[in-house]
């Protein structure tokens, strides 16, 4: 049971489970290589919102946002999922979690789960099953 309770297995968990929901996302925004959507940009420039005091206010440059987000809901997961460059890919997804809510507010529950999954990670780094741990290990040996 003690395998069970290992924090490296808590670490990747953490790692897996919050870049799934941000891949899957990000990959039904793109038709090919850089090519996005009509439907991602179709929902930034009229469907989604900031909801800010004295708003909602619509997305500035809503075809840049829209490709900015496929990119950060596609590029951040798999950094997280290999465990490179992982402490600024989970800043990344906070960063990007904030951007939601105010977009959604009512998905609070969700968001703020999201949010203390990244914060775990960039708080206590990936752990050894990461290329962040297998790097870090090379270059200070040397």
């Amino acid at each position: 049971m003690q395998f069970l309770a290992a924090p490296w297995l808590a670490q990747w968990l953490l790692r897996v489970a919050v870049a799934v929901p941000f891949l899957k996302s990000g990959l039904l925004k793109w038709n090919g290589f850089l090519q996005l959507n009509d439907v991602a940009i179709t929902l930034f420039t009229d469907e989604f919102q900031l909801h800010l005091p004295g708003g909602p206010y619509p997305f500035p440059a809503p075809a840049v946002v829209a490709f900015l987000s496929g990119c950060g809901e596609v590029v951040l997961p798999l950094m997280l999922i290999a465990g490179l460059g992982t402490r600024l890919a989970a800043f990344g997804l906070m960063a990007m979690t904030l951007v939601i809510q105010l977009t959604v507010p009512d998905g609070w529950p969700v968001h703020l789960t999201w949010f203390a999954m990244a914060f775990a990670i960039a708080a206590w780094g990936p752990g050894p099953t990461s290329l962040d741990h297998f790097a870090a290990r090379r270059w200070l040996r040397t």
